[in-house]
């Protein structure tokens, strides 16, 4: 008999795929700017990806499977999962019309 199981939906957004990059470069001992001068990109930006408020690109994931290995496909991953489930926290936070 099989069992029909709800699939379990956090109600809050993954954390952005900053956190591993941070971790990744704690346990390498790396500074963050040592990180923005391996990266080419600006103190700026590299704190707008790690918060979130950036997305990982293609080039940027190329770029970060250079400097911190974890293939491409490892990063555009995380980044597609974290936009995903924060825009579904998104929505859940809206008021919903109780008439529909």
């Amino acid at each position: 008999m099989t069992e029909n199981l709800d699939r379990f939906e956090p109600k809050w957004p993954h954390p952005p795929p900053g956190d591993t990059i941070l971790d990744i470069l704690e346990g390498k001992n790396l500074t963050l700017k040592k990180f923005t001068r391996c990266t080419g990109y600006t103190i700026k930006h590299v704190n707008r990806v790690i918060r979130g408020e950036s997305a990982i690109t293609g080039n940027t994931a190329l770029l970060l499977d250079k400097v911190l290995r974890g293939s491409a496909e490892f990063w555009l991953s995380k980044e597609a999962d974290y936009r995903k489930t924060k825009t579904r926290f998104e929505e859940n936070q809206k008021p919903r019309n109780k008439s529909l």
